[in-house]
This record gives structure tokens, C-alpha cells and sequence, in this order.
């Protein structure tokens, strides 16, 4: 199939605010989203970004059942490992469901594998649920490890009051 992957632009906020809801709805979380189109463009289009972003597209003549070009994409931003340096973290990868198996998650994740080690990373992170045996599968087939299983780490978090609470000293 023919595609494109390209950098992600203030005018894709509005699709990969839908792709968001899409990927949360298979998640079985789509309670939890509560990022906006509005919160994207700040976040991603600013002067010092949080995320940046990448899209997979497709010719109009290719357009999704719904009419949509934009059919997959990925955020990842940069952190950094004390153990071993620069680190991308990918946050999202997704592709519309009438489109997997066509190689377009593959050539996002590899993209963000590029930015990543121009960038003088030396690792890509991600998260990926337990039950997605399917997405576990191809990670692993793109040669990832899981971190979780291999060396007993747990990916945690807070949020929300304990957040707050934890912020003011009060825990």
C-alpha cells in the first residue's frame, strides 16, 4: 500500500485528536482521555514542545471507509536514562484498524527509531497492555525486549490527589 510518514503538523492536531480516541476505545480507557484538539496544538505546536509528533498518510484514493487520509501516528518526546544517556519515549503508535498489516506501524515505530538515534538516543521506551498480545507480538518481531519481564521493572505512576498531595508534602 502506498503511504507517507511525515512530521506532524498544527492542522494534524484535529486527527490525531480522533486517532486518540480511536486508540483509547481499544484500550478499553476511553474514560480516561481528557486531552483536547486545543490541548494538543499548545502542547505540540509551541515554542518548547512536550511532544512531537508523526503521521502516516495515505492518497485520496486510498481514504479510510470514513473518508480520512491520516490514518496512523505516533507522539514520543525525549527523556533521559541515568544508567545509560538520551532516550526517545514513544507514547503512542496506532494505525487505523482497516490499515494494520500493511507495514505503516512499522515504518512509524522505525521512524521514531531515526529521530530517536539522530537526536543521540541510545533506547526507545514504550508501554504496551498486558492483554495486547498482538502488539506484544510485534514488538517483540522489531526486536524489543520486555523490560518488565526481563528485569522485573514496573512502570508506575501518580496522579490526580495523591499528585497534589505528594507535591505539597502532605503524604
Amino acid at each position: 500500500m502506498d503511504f507517507t510518514i511525515r512530521a506532524a503538523t498544527l492542522e494534524d492536531c484535529k486527527d490525531i485528536s480522533r486517532m486518540i480516541l480511536e486508540l483509547a476505545e481499544y484500550e478499553k480507557v476511553l474514560d480516561q482521555v481528557k486531552i483536547t484538539q486545543r490541548d494538543l496544538e499548545q502542547d505540540g505546536f509551541s515554542k518548547n514542545p512536550f511532544f512531537h509528533g508523526i503521521i502516516a498518510e495515505v492518497p485520496e484514493h486510498h481514504k479510510s471507509g470514513e473518508g480520512h487520509t491520516k490514518v496512523g501516528y505516533s507522539l514520543y518526546f525525549y527523556s533521559y536514562s541515568s544508567f545509560k544517556g538520551r532516550a526517545v519515549y514513544m507514547e503512542d503508535l496506532y494505525v487505523m484498524p482497516e490499515f494494520r498489516g500493511k507495514g505503516i506501524g512499522k515504518a512509524l515505530m522505525s521512524k521514531v527509531s531515526q529521530l530517536g538515534l539522530a537526536a543521540g538516543c541510545t533506547q526507545m521506551n514504550f508501554t504496551v497492555l498486558d492483554w495486547n498480545k498482538s502488539s506484544l507480538d510485534f514488538y517483540l518481531k522489531q526486536g524489543c525486549w520486555d523490560v518488565t519481564s526481563d528485569l522485573g521493572y514496573h512502570c508506575m505512576r501518580c496522579e490526580g490527589d495523591a499528585l497534589e498531595q505528594l507535591a505539597q508534602g502532605d503524604l
